[in-house]
């Protein structure tokens, strides 16, 4: 493809990515607000040890961030040239932090002026940068201020690039990173070094940009589709580790207090988990399928290659970005060539940050008026009434043509 057709192919707003973003924050409404009940069906929650439905809302994300990334970091790069797009990208991306630092506030860490002092500045902030802080927003700027030097790079360099960071991943979390993580105060979405793996749900939606953007026409759908499977297929195929966890019967009738949660091997299984299964059939060595809940730490402990949000662990990101292109696919046959777009995911795909900022506030504000017991029609028809509310405001902002863009 000629530069001049390359630039014009860059200024051209892609359907189908607007309508997956939407449809992705849709998804992050239903699941965070309606996690909040009892009524709530187990595969709309989250979990520490399988993936579910709303723990693929996340990956979803950040495919769509690296496919924009990719995308707007091009044309930026076409009018402004190298220099004056990386000086910007690090500016806004830096914004995005300060945002995320803002947003999702901490409780007090200290009564008194005098407790203050004496906590110092590392110990006042450690169980903030543990937790609270490095949730979504604070991921997507660290994500993508990590892949920024690759960004404009080849396909086998970002591939190459996404595998390092996976397997930088792997071994911090042997020597400590893995429990630490999953020890009071847990972590959340993979806790401050999971961009390393919510790398990979990036690079792969830069990927997917270029099949789009730099295909003469209409891109192949077969080489997609088949990588799509072959990611997820890879991702169950890690996650069948954590059947060498599996806590032997003899040992499951143990009194409480002697069950331990977490492996004390969790990435590299000790000698005796690798001879235990030793002679079983296949089936001992094959885990259960993603949305399907494995046995409770009473018959299998944690360890690091469970599909975990929590933890960020290779099996689940890797599964979840083989999800996420195969859903963007589907958009792609249903929006660039078949032109469907639905209103409703339009408005909050081209408005995505301001949705996220929203839906919180929002759900703060109608969540008091219910009870966590609260009967399924209740329930849902707050969630009806939650929906409408943010939505009502993207929409007005939309058609006043405001949006807010980091």
């Amino acid at each position: 493809m000629t530069a001049p057709a390359t630039a014009e192919k860059f200024k051209k707003r892609i359907v189908s990515l607007d309508q997956f973003r939407g449809y992705t924050v849709a998804g992050m409404f239903l699941v965070n607000y309606m996690g909040f009940f009892v009524v709530c069906p187990v595969v709309l929650k989250h979990h520490n040890t399988y993936c579910s439905y709303a723990d693929t809302i996340m990956p979803h994300f950040l495919f769509a961030v690296g496919f924009a990334y990719r995308l707007t970091f091009g044309r930026r790069v076409q009018t402004d040239g190298a220099v004056s797009a990386y000086l910007r990208v690090v500016r806004r991306l830096l914004g995005l932090v300060l945002v995320s630092l803002i947003i999702y506030r901490v409780s007090p860490v200290a009564k008194t002026w005098e407790e203050l002092q004496s906590l110092g500045i590392w110990n006042a902030i450690a169980d903030p940068l543990k937790r609270n802080w490095f949730q979504t927003l604070m991921h997507i700027a660290v994500t993508s201020l990590w892949i920024t030097p690759v960004i404009r790079s080849r396909a086998s360099v970002r591939i190459g690039f996404m595998v390092l960071s996976a397997v930088a991943h792997v071994i911090l979390s042997y020597y400590f990173y893995f429990t630490w993580v999953n020890s009071p105060p847990n972590g959340i979405d993979g806790g401050p070094l999971g961009f390393l793996t919510w790398t990979i749900p990036a690079i792969i939606g830069t990927l997917a940009c270029d099949w789009v953007v730099e295909a003469e026409g209409l891109p192949r759908v077969k080489p997609i589709l088949f990588w799509s499977f072959a990611l997820m297929l890879l991702g169950w195929a890690i996650s069948c580790g954590t059947r060498l966890y599996d806590v032997p019967i003899a040992a499951q009738s143990a009194p409480v207090n002697q069950r331990q949660k977490l492996a004390s091997h969790p990435v590299i299984p000790a000698e005796a988990q690798w001879t235990a299964k030793v002679g079983e059939p296949l089936s001992a060595y094959l885990a259960e399928p993603p949305f399907v809940k494995p046995p409770e730490q009473e018959q299998r402990q944690w360890n690091y290659w469970m599909m975990s949000q929590r933890a960020g662990t290779l099996s689940y990101l890797v599964f979840s970005a083989g999800l996420s292109l195969f859903v963007y696919l589907l958009f792609h046959l249903a929006c660039d060539r078949g032109n469907l777009q639905i209103p409703l995911f339009r408005t909050l795909g081209t408005n995505a940050l301001v949705a996220y900022i929203l839906h919180d506030l929002v759900g703060e504000a109608v969540k008091p008026f219910t009870t966590r017991d609260a009967a399924a029609w209740y329930a849902w028809g707050s969630f009806v009434l939650f929906f409408w509310i943010t939505w009502l405001i993207v929409r007005h902002l939309e058609k006043n043509k405001i949006h807010l863009r980091l």
